[in-house]
């Protein structure tokens, strides 16, 4: 698919290669009964290794079957500038139920729907009518029946209580990217982790089992120095481990981690999810 961002002020078009600035995590369950969160929200994040300014960007969103339309459900972002394995939040439309969402890094007035749509990030305003026009730079399709999305098929469904999330970086494929969880929205100033996301690496995958059902992680590659971060930046847990072994998580609540270490004398890091 092809990406179009800006590097640090320069226009770099007709790029065939993943974004640095990619779609992190989608929720639009805010305010709804049982919602955590008085609004929707859509998160960024700068998945590359070099500091990233995006600038002239627009957040388009369209129901799982409607077409985008621009009006309400387009709006501009300020120029981002995102160090490495930094999040961006923009806030959406709301409700009555929930706590207020950390201070957003922008604003729009987008109601999504909680459980199918597509959000895509473009630089143009004009109504895009693929995944893969030559003005998107993310795009996520969510729910069984949204019509469009990145690869081949669609993020799985949210809900009121849950939202979508990358599970590591970006291979342009909606249904494998992303894993539901309780949301972590994270504006530009949160925490203190700033890690790359490697899905692999030599060897075999850093984490097997990136969604957690059996209070065990799974390690496909020895790796030393392994931290266990919640989504505030806290360490949680830490171990050296061999390759094939696993890591008993059973204190851990559920939710979304980051599980760092060394392997190969290389830091890689992953994205879990705790069931």
């Amino acid at each position: 698919m092809k990406k179009i961002f800006t590097i640090l002020g320069v226009v770099v078009a007709g790029i065939s290669a993943n974004a640095q600035i990619v779609i992190n995590e989608v929720y639009g369950g805010g305010g709804n009964s049982g919602a955590p969160y008085k609004n929707d929200f859509i998160e960024l994040k700068n998945i590359g290794s070099t500091t990233v300014t995006l600038t002239g960007a627009y957040i388009q969103y369209a129901s799982a079957t409607g077409t985008f339309n621009g009006g309400t459900s387009t709006h501009s972002l300020p120029d981002i500038t995102l160090a490495p394995g930094k999040t961006y939040l923009i806030a959406e439309a709301g409700g009555a139920n929930g706590v207020d969402l950390p201070t957003a890094d922008a604003t729009g007035t987008i109601n999504m729907s909680g459980t199918a749509g597509k959000v895509a990030l473009t630089s143009s305003a004009t109504s895009i009518t693929s995944a893969t026009g030559s003005t998107v730079i993310d795009f996520v399709g969510f729910g069984a029946t949204a019509n469009l999305y990145e690869g081949t098929g669609p993020a799985p469904a949210p809900s009121n209580t849950t939202s979508i999330s990358r599970s590591s970086g970006d291979t342009n494929n909606n249904a494998t990217d992303f894993v539901t969880g309780a949301p972590t929205p994270q504006n530009s100033s949160s925490g203190t982790l700033a890690v790359t996301d490697l899905s692999t690496v030599k060897g075999g995958n850093f984490v097997k089992n990136t969604f957690v059902k059996n209070d065990e992680i799974t390690f496909g590659s020895a790796a030393k120095d392994v931290k266990v971060y919640d989504m505030l930046g806290q360490i949680v847990k830490t171990a050296s481990v061999k390759e094939n072994e696993s890591v008993s998580v059973a204190e851990l609540q559920k939710g979304n981690y980051i599980v760092t270490g060394t392997v190969n004398n290389k830091p890689v890091s992953q994205k879990i999810l705790k069931d």
